[in-house]
């Protein structure tokens, strides 16, 4: 199994920026693609962005051209530059990974960590 920490949450006003970062440990060697997920207030757990071993980007509309996400291999490490935040980008933040980018938004792992609170408000 693969474990998360993820940390660099905070608050911050709206147009401000934040940047997570996700630490993987445990069987690492499985890790193809490592991903972020969100989870609003009262609302599902959402994929946000996922990045494959090549360093192949995805990300979902709302998020395109504010969010980049990026990967260290060799530290089991993947990264989320957030710019110009919004306050529906509100959220707890989790990361997670799989074999592929389609199995890491339509079936992610369920070892889920802790997550970082992500807050956007003036």
């Amino acid at each position: 199994q693969v474990q998360f920490v993820e940390s660099g949450g905070g608050l911050v006003q709206p147009g401000g920026s934040l940047r997570l970062s996700c630490a993987a440990s445990g069987s690492i060697f499985n890790i193809r693609v490592m991903g972020w997920y969100r989870q609003a207030p009262g609302k599902q757990r959402e994929y946000v962005a996922g990045i494959t071993s090549f360093g192949i980007p995805q990300y979902i509309d709302s998020v395109k051209g504010r969010f980049t996400i990026s990967r260290d291999n060799g530290n089991a490490t993947s990264y989320l530059q957030m710019n110009s935040l919004k306050p529906e980008d509100t959220a707890v933040y989790y990361c997670n990974s799989g074999d592929s980018l389609y199995n890491l938004r339509m079936r992610p792992s369920d070892n889920w960590g802790q997550g970082t609170q992500v807050t956007v408000s003036s």
